[in-house]
């Protein structure tokens, strides 16, 4: 079918119910805010994921440092 709630399970019908209840709950002048707020913090997410991912590469891309030759003395 090709709706992106489709791994939700929900139906056309049902968006439009919880849309409805949005709207009752929260009032229209409300949900650009809150709207907004979700988008900051999605974007805010996504550049967190990006830097984390840019971190990882960079620590792969490093050279391991040299491990200290063993001297072949035991420990006592």
């Amino acid at each position: 079918m090709g709706t992106p709630f489709l791994f939700l399970n929900l139906g056309m019908g049902e968006i439009v119910l919880i849309a409805l209840v949005v709207l009752l709950l929260f009032g229209g002048k409300k949900i650009p805010e809150l709207m907004s707020g979700l988008g900051k913090g999605v974007k805010s997410f996504k550049r967190g994921m990006q830097e984390t991912e840019e971190e990882l590469k960079k620590a792969m891309d490093e050279p391991e440092p040299e491990k200290p030759a063993d001297t072949g003395e035991a420990k006592k």
